[in-house]
């Protein structure tokens, strides 16, 4: 079983919904089970400003699926939700991305482990420290350091809302 970090972010279509539902659905995937799953936050977008500020959060899951296998039922779930890739860094109903997976380094060009902007984004290393305190990346880094090098972008903690109960992994 292999532990795979997933961040999660939405800025349209009730984002916050968009990111529990998510949830939901990452807990039901196969051969997979959500061992957790972060606080929501709000951020600035990066890149183009003329959109709505994002909710972000992140989930811990452990699974014997392979990373590229992971990737297809995480695209999968961003097309259940609307997903249309019209803009690099637009708005998004729903963007999943493979932030760690174990202590694999993979580079190919559907996928590239750690995610390479990881270091520059406080909304995805945030939620990996309510996970997992401890994280330490296949290159030693650790994600508490790498947070406390982060640019700002104006995290805000969420208050929390209430979920549905996630089905037996």
């Amino acid at each position: 079983m292999t532990d795979a970090f997933i961040g999660l972010g939405s800025n349209l279509a009730d984002p916050t919904s968009q990111l529990a539902r998510a949830m939901t659905e990452l807990a039901t995937l196969p051969d997979t089970t959500l061992v957790a799953q972060s606080a929501f936050y709000s951020s600035r977008p990066v890149g183009p400003q003329d959109q709505p500020d994002f909710v972000n959060g992140a989930a811990w899951l452990r699974t014997s699926l392979g990373a590229l296998e992971l990737l297809d039922h995480l695209q999968t779930i961003e097309h259940r939700h609307g997903r249309e890739r019209t803009q690099h860094w637009g708005p998004r109903t729903l963007d999943l991305d493979l932030l760690v997976f174990g202590d694999a380094t993979i580079d190919t060009e559907r996928l590239t482990v750690p995610h390479p902007e990881l270091p520059n984004r406080d909304f995805a290393l945030q939620p990996l420290l309510d996970l997992k305190a401890d994280l330490t990346l296949p290159d030693g880094q650790t994600i508490a350091h790498l947070r406390q090098q982060c640019p700002d972008n104006n995290l805000r903690l969420l208050p929390p809302i209430p979920r549905e109960p996630f089905p037996p992994g």
